[in-house]
């Protein structure tokens, strides 16, 4: 196991005033941090899953990705603005510092709030819950440590918990 490092939230959130969905996870990979931009790693499934309940091709490029989010309501960001940790292993975060979430509901219409996987739930409830008070919907973790989960049953598992929005 490798050694703890401090890592700060490096990139901001995607959403505008039309959002009023929010997506959070716990904290950027080392690949995504690498990118530059969420859910970056190959492995990670949460674009495709993303394109298939949206509706949408798979984007490529974070352009395309902003897109895609903008367009259906969708804002993303992570809980942690930083925190203590081994690599990419959410088991092991520690010192935890919140994002300010008002940054993201005080400018869109956020409506609904889920937790892509157990981790970004539980942080949720304990640092974000009590400002927004508003439960979020834990949904099964894109992530490729989440071995347990086929792309298949993801799709179904996020569309039927995930809501059809409009941005009207």
């Amino acid at each position: 196991m490798g050694k703890y490092e401090h890592i700060t939230h490096s990139f901001a959130p995607v959403f505008d005033e039309r959002s009023r969905v929010l997506i959070l996870g716990s904290l950027p990979s080392v690949k995504s941090r690498e990118e530059g931009f969420y859910y970056g790693h190959p492995r990670n499934r949460f674009w495709k899953v993303l394109a298939q309940i949206t509706g949408e091709k798979l984007p490529r490029e974070i352009g395309e990705k902003k897109a895609v989010l903008l367009k259906h309501g969708i804002a993303i960001w992570d809980v942690i603005a930083s925190c203590d940790i081994i690599g990419s292993s959410d088991s092991s975060i520690k010192n935890v510092e919140p994002v300010d979430i008002e940054r993201v509901m005080g400018n869109s219409r956020i409506e609904r709030i889920y937790a892509n996987g157990r981790t970004a739930g539980k942080l949720y409830r304990k640092y974000l819950q009590p400002i927004t008070g508003m439960p979020a919907v834990e949904l099964p973790s894109t992530s490729p440590a989440n071995a347990a989960w086929n792309l298949e049953r993801l799709v179904e598992e996020w569309s039927e918990k995930f809501p059809k929005i409009s941005t009207e």
